[in-house]
């Protein structure tokens, strides 16, 4: 995958609330757990957790310290689609999952 689709995929400088609901969706995904694994491991109520999910709030700052911290996903990520700070294998799984929206629904989201 080329700077151009990586771009595309990540909607950098995409600073919407939709752009930042899918980067976290692709995020969590990544990580292979459910919502409510997520927002329990960052303390945040998982309906919180579900409305940034669906673009109905963007990523507040307990979800981004947790993906930080916890998964090596930085909010210039998250917030802006920038991922040149992001290690390798990290951009590797992001992406994959960003490729991958829309084609399989997400087993793992909703109110677990």
């Amino acid at each position: 995958m080329n700077i151009t689709e990586k771009e595309a995929l990540s909607r950098l400088g995409d600073m919407s609330v939709e752009a930042c609901s899918a980067r976290l969706v692709a995020a969590r995904q990544t990580t292979g757990l459910s919502q409510l694994e997520v927002s329990q491991q960052a303390d945040v109520a998982n309906n919180s957790l579900n409305n940034m999910e669906r673009g109905r709030q963007f990523p507040n700052r307990e979800i981004m310290r947790y993906f930080y911290r916890a998964h090596r996903i930085d909010f210039n990520f998250l917030m802006h689609g920038d991922f040149a700070q992001l290690p390798q294998n990290v951009q590797a799984a992001l992406f994959e999952k960003l490729a991958g929206a829309g084609s399989a629904p997400d087993q793992k989201s909703g109110s677990d």
